[in-house]
C-alpha cells in the first residue's frame, strides 16, 4: 500500500457565468455569488476542504478581472495563491500551470483539480470522497468523481464505469471502478439508455492525481504541457516564467489533452449532495418557494402566478406578479431581467448585445 502523499488543491475559477446576468458581470462571475446563503460559491469551494487540505496548499486560478474580487473573497487564503492567468487557455493548461506550482513546492504531492462554482450540500462526505481518492491515485492512476445520475440529463459529461477494481480506498469502503470511456452530452433517449444500465455517472469535472502520474501522462499526450510544468517548476520567478510562457501554449481542455488518452483512469461515484448551478432554473431548486411553486428570494406578491423564478438583490422593492407563469424576474439596482423561464440556457445570447457598462 502506498501512502497517500500531501494533498494540494486547484481551483479553477476563470469562468464568467452568463447564464447568471444580471446579477453576474465580468468582475463579480458566478462564483462570487451569494445565490444560496451569505456565502459566495468560492467561499464554499474553498470552505469544504477544511480539514483535509490547509489553506496555504490551496492554488486559486482566475483571470485579471476577477482576482482581486477573490482575494477579498478569500482572506484565509495566501494572496499569493490566487493567481490570474496571463491568457485564456482552457483547462488543460491551467492545470498544467498548477502542477508546476505544487510541484516546486513538492514533486511527489497529491493534486485535486475541481471547479469553483458548484454546489456540494454533503460536505462531509465529499471530503471522505476525496480521501478516497487520493488513496487511490497514490498507486499511479488518475481518478475522477462521479456523480450518481438522477434523471437523463442532456447537458452533462457522462462516465462509462467498469467492473470495480482492487486498490486503496483510505479505509472508506467506497467502490473504485475502471473508466471504459467518457461520454459527451448525449440526448435525452441516449441519457436514458445510460441511466437505465446502471453503470454511468455524471461527469463532475473533478480529477486526483499525483504529481508524477500527471507528468508522466502528459510527457507521453501532451509534451508542451509537461515541458511548461518543468519550467515553472525550475523557476527562480514564477510570474515573471508565468507571463512570458503561458500565452505560448496551445488552447486545449483537459478532457481532449488527457482524459480521453491516459493510460489508467479511476472512477468514484458520489452521493454528495452535487449540483453544477447551471442557471437560474438550478438556483430555484434551493430557493424558498410557495404553494404555486414559485421560487423567491426577496419580497413577493403573487397572485394567480406558478413556477416563476424572482431573484432580488437586497434593498430591492417588492415583485408582484399577477396570472403570469414560467419567468425568470432578476432585479439589481442597475437592471431588471425578465425572461422566459423555458429559455434560460439563451440568457448569454442576450448577454452578447448588451453595452460595456452592463457587462
Amino acid at each position: 500500500m502506498t501512502p497517500p502523499s500531501p494533498l494540494y488543491a486547484l481551483i479553477l475559477a476563470g469562468g464568467s457565468g452568463t447564464r447568471f446576468w444580471p446579477l453576474s458581470r465580468n468582475a463579480k462571475p458566478k462564483q462570487l455569488l451569494a445565490l444560496f446563503d451569505e456565502e459566495t460559491l468560492i467561499e464554499k469551494a474553498v470552505n469544504r476542504l477544511d480539514g483535509l487540505i490547509p489553506p496555504e496548499r490551496i492554488l486559486v486560478l482566475t483571470n485579471e478581472a476577477q482576482v482581486e474580487g477573490i482575494r477579498q473573497a478569500l482572506p484565509k487564503l495566501p494572496a499569493e495563491n490566487i493567481v490570474a492567468e496571463p491568457a485564456r487557455r482552457d483547462t488543460a493548461p491551467a492545470i498544467a500551470l498548477a502542477a508546476g506550482w505544487i510541484a516546486a513546492r513538492d514533486p511527489q504531492a497529491t493534486m485535486i483539480a475541481l471547479p469553483a462554482d458548484q454546489l456540494v450540500v454533503k460536505t462531509d462526505e465529499f471530503r471522505r470522497v476525496l480521501q478516497a481518492a487520493a488513496a487511490a491515485a497514490a498507486a499511479g492512476a488518475i481518478v475522477t468523481l462521479g456523480i450518481k445520475p438522477d434523471w437523463p440529463c442532456p447537458s452533462y459529461g457522462y462516465i462509462e464505469r467498469g467492473a470495480p477494481v482492487s486498490t486503496d480506498d483510505g479505509g472508506t469502503g467506497l467502490a473504485v471502478h475502471e473508466v471504459i470511456r467518457f461520454r459527451e452530452k448525449p440526448s435525452v433517449e441516449t441519457a436514458e439508455t445510460f441511466l437505465a444500465q446502471g453503470n454511468f455517472s455524471w461527469n463532475a469535472g473533478i480529477f486526483i492525481w499525483t504529481i508524477p502520474t500527471l507528468l508522466k501522462e502528459l510527457t507521453q499526450h501532451c509534451p508542451q504541457l509537461a515541458e511548461f510544468v518543468e519550467v515553472l517548476r525550475q523557476s527562480p520567478d514564477f510570474h515573471d516564467t508565468l507571463a512570458a510562457h503561458f500565452p505560448r501554449l496551445d488552447r486545449i481542455s483537459i478532457d481532449f489533452a488527457l482524459m480521453e488518452k491516459a493510460q489508467r483512469i479511476l472512477n468514484l461515484e458520489a452521493d454528495i449532495g452535487w449540483d453544477d448551478v447551471g442557471g437560474w432554473p438550478s438556483v430555484a431548486k434551493y430557493l424558498e418557494q410557495d404553494d404555486a411553486a414559485n421560487a423567491f428570494r426577496g419580497a413577493l406578491l403573487a397572485v394567480d402566478a406558478r413556477e416563476n423564478i424572482v431573484f432580488s438583490v437586497d434593498g430591492m422593492p417588492r415583485v408582484s406578479l399577477l396570472g403570469v407563469e414560467n419567468l425568470i424576474i432578476v432585479q439589481t439596482s442597475d437592471v431588471l431581467l425578465v425572461a422566459d423561464r423555458r429559455k434560460a440556457d439563451q440568457i448569454k445570447t442576450l448577454v452578447d448585445q448588451l453595452p460595456p457598462e452592463l457587462l
